[in-house]
């Protein structure tokens, strides 16, 4: 199940960046039930086969919150779980943001914002003009947005036509210093998405239902149109001494928060 997921990657994300003392544990968490959807039956992928070239495309344009996307791939046995343990230690492959060096399941690197959706809509333009079936799927964190690269490609996606390409905004609310509304002001975000030529659902993030009917549309069903959907969510989703909290986007939790935050994500 895909709830069962998501408490797992939230977990290990915990345990993660606990051990590695590294950060983005907020943006881990805001994303997890998102990332749980998608892997438990969304996505056409196949963790024994991870380059075969019908797969759909899956690309974490928040490459920050990469935590979060190891534990996914790990659950669904892309890799050994155990190899969470290493993440962000010196000589891992597991970076702090989203490395696809000796990592199945990862189609890109990323880290640098607003570079996720251009190479979603190459890759979605591409799998038009060759006739194949796959999509592509992108996971953009609401800060990001700020990047004009983002509506560039936005811009191309609709021009295109680009109905096998999905963008996922995570949208939480905030950003790495503050609210996304006083540093640069989103809203009306979903009119935006609309304008620049895009289908538009606006869905709770953490409701696994609304994740499923929105990201689960059948391919084709809306053939003139790239797909957005807006998942309002909370930071730090799942322990409560996190959520809403701007100060974990840099901070891991301590040994004893850890403990704190595990019993609250276990008890879910």
């Amino acid at each position: 199940m895909s709830t069962d997921t998501a408490a797992a990657v939230r977990s290990s994300v915990l345990q993660m960046t606990n051990s590695g003392r590294s950060s983005h544990v907020g943006s881990a968490l805001s994303c997890a039930d998102i990332l749980a959807v998608l892997y438990a039956g969304i996505l056409q992928v196949d963790p024994r086969h991870p380059d075969r070239p019908d797969r759909d495309r899956f690309i974490m344009s928040k490459g920050h919150a990469g935590a979060a996307l190891y534990a996914v791939l790990a659950q669904r046995g892309f890799f050994d779980p155990a190899l969470l343990a290493q993440h962000y230690r010196n000589g891992s492959f597991l970076s702090g943001h989203v490395s696809h060096v000796g990592i199945p399941g990862v189609e890109l690197s990323t880290g640098s914002l607003g570079h996720g959706l251009p190479v979603g809509a190459g890759l979605a333009w591409q799998a038009r003009r060759t006739g194949q079936q796959w999509r592509t799927y992108v996971l953009l964190g609401d800060g990001e947005c700020d990047e004009g690269s983002v509506w560039e490609a936005a811009m191309f996606a609709a021009h295109h036509r680009l109905s096998n390409l999905v963008a996922v905004v995570d949208y939480n609310k905030l950003q790495s210093l503050g609210g996304t509304e006083q540093t640069l002001a989103l809203e009306p975000f979903a009119d935006k998405w609309r304008a620049f030529g895009w289908q538009v659902d606006e869905v709770d993030g953490h409701d696994h239902r609304q994740l499923s009917r929105s990201l689960g549309v059948p391919r084709g069903a809306q053939p003139d149109a790239p797909r957005c959907v807006l998942a309002h969510t909370v930071k730090g989703k799942g322990v409560s001494f996190m959520e809403n909290q701007v100060v974990w986007h840099y901070r891991p939790p301590s040994d004893a928060e850890l403990a704190g935050a595990l019993a609250e994500v276990r008890q879910r």
